[in-house]
């Protein structure tokens, strides 16, 4: 596919590689040095508990919305007597109090990328980073700069504005260009309806532990035992298609590979982080020694 010039020249800063190893040991540090609460807040922070979907593109709208009325009440104010000095300043406040989060979760997410979107990820995260900056200096100047000085806040506000746009397409390409985030299943398609029950093999196949590949409605699924129960969810994991069906299983939940991403095995919901999608889930059946599915909930 056909790249635009952005895309081209991010591609080839190679020099972002290992300021990304940096930056991820940083935020794997962080969690780590957390102890037991570290997982659970970056859970949090990724999404899983909150909204059950990516809690950093949610709270990103805030400060751009605020930023944005913020900059055209500037250039208001200079022109007409209608809108005060004032609401330039509490916007941007506003926008920074918020920008503080975005940017804890837009680095909790970067965390867990890698390869060409890794390199995104990370000049999107320092455009963002920097546009903190000036928008935290505009402020400190209006706040406490003396007199005469509004003029130069103010163009460092429409300044940090300017990088704010170039560095939201980065951060919307990396999203829906890149796929990062996105729900791994919002495309597939399976075996779903109240007749539409897919064979899947014999019973004697699915091992006491460990999981079996099966193939039903166009989809790949496993199935694993659960207190003599037969359970099946989708065998690649919704976060980055990483391979489920390897994952460890312990009490009931199964933790991807890849990611650590964890999901309860008799309903494929997410109960840990980076994934904040739940697992395509099946109802599995037996019939005469052999195995009938379909899914729980229709994905589309």
């Amino acid at each position: 596919m056909p790249e635009t010039v952005v895309e081209r020249v991010i591609r080839r800063q190679t020099w972002t590689e290992p300021l990304s190893d940096w930056v991820q040991k940083v935020v794997g540090g962080a969690y780590r040095a957390l102890g037991p609460v570290g997982p659970p807040l970056k859970s949090l922070l990724n999404g899983t508990y909150l909204l059950r979907h990516p809690l950093h593109p949610t709270l990103s709208d805030v400060p751009v919305g605020a930023w944005t009325v913020g900059v055209v009440a500037d250039f208001a104010a200079h022109f007409t007597a209608r809108i005060p000095e004032a609401a330039g300043d509490v916007a941007l406040a506003v926008g920074l109090a918020v920008a503080l989060l975005t940017l804890l979760t837009g680095y909790t997410d970067f965390f867990e990328t890698v390869g060409t979107e890794r390199r995104f990820g990370c000049i999107h995260g320092l455009f963002m980073s920097v546009v903190v900056v000036f928008f935290t200096t505009s402020l400190a100047l209006r706040w406490w700069g003396g007199e005469g000085v509004h003029p130069l806040a103010v163009g460092l506000s429409t300044t940090g504005y300017a990088l704010l746009v170039l560095g939201a397409w980065i951060g919307g390409h990396l999203v829906l260009g890149k796929g990062t985030t996105v729900n791994r299943h919002a495309f597939s398609e399976g075996p779903e309806g109240p007749v539409d029950w897919a064979a899947v093999g014999p019973a004697s196949e699915v091992p006491a532990t460990g999981t079996h590949l099966v193939d039903a409605g166009g989809m790949r699924f496993f199935l694993t035992r659960v207190d003599g129960r037969i359970c099946g969810l989708a065998a690649v994991c919704s976060h980055a298609g990483g391979p489920l069906y390897e994952g460890a299983i312990d009490k009931g939940v199964i933790a991807c590979p890849w990611h650590g991403s964890r999901f309860r095995l008799r309903d494929g919901h997410t109960v840990g982080g980076p994934a904040t999608f739940d697992q395509p889930c099946l109802d599995v059946r037996e019939v005469d020694g052999r195995l009938e599915v379909k899914l729980t909930e229709p994905l589309r």
